[in-house]
């Protein structure tokens, strides 16, 4: 049996990959790596289903001390592009988004001083008065809310869950590699800090997803040390419902480069399904990749589609604007070979 036909009959079989022979994943052809992700998609998921979910992005305020070197949405405290979401705005939100049949709503914004933790509870109260889900505050918030506010992360995440909270979106990962962290966004916390906060919310029942930006300043081998970590974690808590890489984008942000193109988008998707063999979904990044390429990564490990976004704001502010409707969501999908089903943010299909 040859090399490669070895490796794909312990994977399908269930084995796990330590770090070393994950590097030598890199070096597979294109091809060879997208049929292993299959396979394991495969033994994971149902293999005709592809999930995705109706909701929307609403970013309660611009507004960031952060000042991430790979961000064109934030605006510092006293710049006058700056805002705070009002209630009134919000409702008119959620109204939309419920009009459109959506089953929740993902909640983040910026590091913002000026705000009082019971504006955080009130606005998790109101979308879940709605009727709505609240996927909602990244960890480098939460960890935000803890330190202006004197609090452990443990009652800042019970305070939030009171409010209505029920899980936790894994924005703010970027690279969990403290050598390239400290390039892209020096005032936010390290890799230990995003998985503290992430452990915390996991053991208190919160179901939590993890995300990777790439395609900047990591290294190859900086991207598995960041799948590890996540690997790691899920072992003890089994709290990730998804992963969901995406390729970082430069338009108007202070780093700046070129875009990664779209087969090191599907090789790195290809090695998180491969190296993940215990966080139960991958999505794919249409936002970042257009919605062709997202087709073409339904057969390199992913089995959801992400979400409609009704709005987003953060990928727009880099000039990069794919859009999809439901109705288009569901003829890629079915194009592509597959049944689109909605879920939820906790992924329970509807």
């Amino acid at each position: 049996m040859g090399e490669t036909a070895s490796l794909e009959a312990r994977l399908v079989a269930g084995a796990r990959l330590p770090q070393e022979e994950a590097l030598g994943l890199w070096e597979l052809d294109l091809p060879t790596l997208g049929r292993l992700a299959d396979r394991v998609r495969r033994r994971l998921n149902p293999p005709d289903l592809v999930t995705y979910v109706v909701d929307r992005n609403i970013n309660y305020t611009n507004i960031c001390t952060s000042g991430c070197r790979f961000c064109a949405f934030f605006r510092s405290p006293g710049e006058p592009e700056g805002y705070v979401l009002e209630k009134e705005e919000l409702a008119r939100k959620l109204a939309e988004l419920k009009a459109h049949g959506g089953s929740g709503v993902l909640l983040q914004g910026g590091l913002n001083p000026d705000l009082p933790l019971d504006y955080y509870e009130d606005l998790v109260r109101q979308i879940r008065n709605s009727g709505l889900g609240v996927h909602g505050f990244s960890p480098p918030e939460i960890a935000f809310m803890g330190q202006r506010f004197g609090l452990p992360l443990r009652e800042v995440l019970a305070r939030l869950i009171a409010a209505g909270l029920s899980s936790i979106p894994g924005g703010g990962a970027e690279i969990l590699a403290d050598r390239v962290r400290y390039q892209i966004s020096p005032k936010k916390g390290g890799s230990a800090q995003w998985l503290e906060v992430m452990a915390a919310a996991q053991e208190l029942g919160l179901k939590t997803s993890a995300t990777m930006m790439f395609g900047h300043l990591e290294t190859r081998a900086e991207r598995l040390e960041h799948l590890f970590h996540i690997r790691d974690l899920q072992d003890r808590t089994q709290g990730f419902t998804s992963f969901i890489p995406w390729t970082f984008q430069p338009g108007g942000t202070a780093l700046g480069g070129q875009p990664l193109g779209a087969v090191e988008y599907l090789r790195t998707l290809a090695v998180s399904r491969l190296v993940l063999d215990n966080v139960p979904h991958l999505q794919v990044s249409w936002v970042t990749q257009g919605p062709k390429i997202a087709q073409v990564a339904l057969k390199f490990g992913a089995d959801d589609f992400g979400s409609t976004m009704l709005e987003e704001n953060v990928v727009a502010a880099t000039g990069v604007g794919f859009r999809l409707s439901r109705e288009e969501i569901e003829t890629l999908v079915r194009q592509a070979g597959y049944e689109p089903r909605v879920r939820d943010h906790r992924y329970n299909l509807l």
